[in-house]
């Protein structure tokens, strides 16, 4: 297989989950990241803990969590994922673009698939809970810049 092959497409081009029973089980680790770029009130309320909807930096962790283990229920083909571990954070902090929560997702399991779509999934429903808590606020917020950030066990090579 070259690094270019589809491997959920048979070989009819036809979608399919990938037979992974003969691989072998390893510890698989991937982190994800992204961010909610949003205006100085926003970041202020959310920072201060002053949202209607309460605490949406704890409220983004958990939901990024919970996310992290229905994935193969978001994601067509997603194989079912005993996660061993799931760490989410969501760090306030301000660049030359302005305020902005950076949120981070670290995804964990002992088995035969990685975990990247876990971590990715996490990120993305964090940020999608702070955009809902925030959006009475600022509905011009802007989710970001998800990405996979490292990804190891399994054959394939570390990023």
């Amino acid at each position: 297989m070259t690094e270019h092959t589809l491997t959920h497409l048979n070989a009819s081009g036809e979608a399919h989950m990938v037979d992974v029973g003969d691989k072998q089980d390893t510890h698989r680790i991937a982190e994800a990241r992204g961010c909610v770029r949003m205006t100085r009130a926003a970041y202020d309320a959310i920072v201060a803990g002053n949202l209607k909807k309460g605490d949406a930096l704890g409220a983004a962790r958990i939901a990024g969590i919970m996310a992290a283990k229905r994935t193969s229920d978001l994601i067509p083909l997603c194989h079912p994922i005993s996660l061993t571990n799931v760490e989410v954070r969501c760090e306030p902090t301000e660049g030359d673009d302005g305020p902005r929560i950076e949120i981070t997702a670290r995804a964990e399991c002992i088995g035969k698939t990685g975990v990247e779509m876990e971590a990715l999934t996490a990120v993305s429903v964090a940020a999608l809970t702070l955009y809902d808590m925030a959006k009475a606020i600022d509905r011009r917020m802007v989710i970001g810049d998800i990405v996979l950030v490292h990804k190891s066990g399994g054959k394939t090579v570390e990023l």
